[in-house]
């Protein structure tokens, strides 16, 4: 099975660009509100901080057969950043094809416009047309009523399974 790279996607609002080290000023503006760590703990990053977990993320993983492919949200009409998405693909538990883990994240002065929706959907659909992506799972707090609904948006599907105290999310591509 082959990694797989993150490449530019198209939807109607919105270029899902690749995550280079240069976004990270933008991006943190973006991620600056609190409010976005409610669910997901932690706090924003400063610039610097961001950069150089941006450097560690566009460098790859250190295991060669899980490719981590990161994207920025680049709102066209706006011309400006407004999240990102993100997908890690590793082989699955039982061998058969890939699995890529998704999350998705929209600054708050984007949120309520459908953009995290358009975005994941996208994403996911990118996935679905990947050579061995078998699977999309997301793991979504089980209070996070917004990202349960862009769950439910990209064709996920919740699961009777945990971790972390999140619910696992699915989507079979039927390859």
């Amino acid at each position: 099975m082959a990694t797989i790279a993150a490449q530019a996607i198209r939807t109607a609002r919105l270029d899902l660009v690749p995550l280079k080290v240069g976004h990270a000023d933008e991006m943190a503006a973006v991620l600056s509100d609190p409010a976005l760590h409610t669910f997901i703990g932690g706090a924003p990053d400063a610039p610097d901080a961001l950069r150089a977990r941006y450097r560690r993320m566009t460098a790859g993983s250190p295991d060669p057969a899980v490719s981590w492919c990161n994207w920025v949200l680049r709102l066209r009409d706006e011309d400006r950043l407004a999240g990102t998405v993100q997908a890690t693909v590793g082989p699955a538990n039982d061998g058969a094809g890939l699995v890529a883990e998704v999350a998705w994240v929209v600054g708050v002065e984007w949120q309520g416009r459908g953009i995290a929706v358009e975005a994941a959907r996208g994403l996911v659909d990118w996935l679905a047309g990947q050579r061995d992506v078998r699977q999309v799972v997301a793991h979504v707090h089980p209070d996070h009523k917004a990202s349960a609904a862009v769950a439910t948006a990209a064709g996920l599907t919740p699961t009777d399974e945990w971790q972390d105290g999140e619910v696992k999310w699915r989507r079979t591509t039927g390859r």
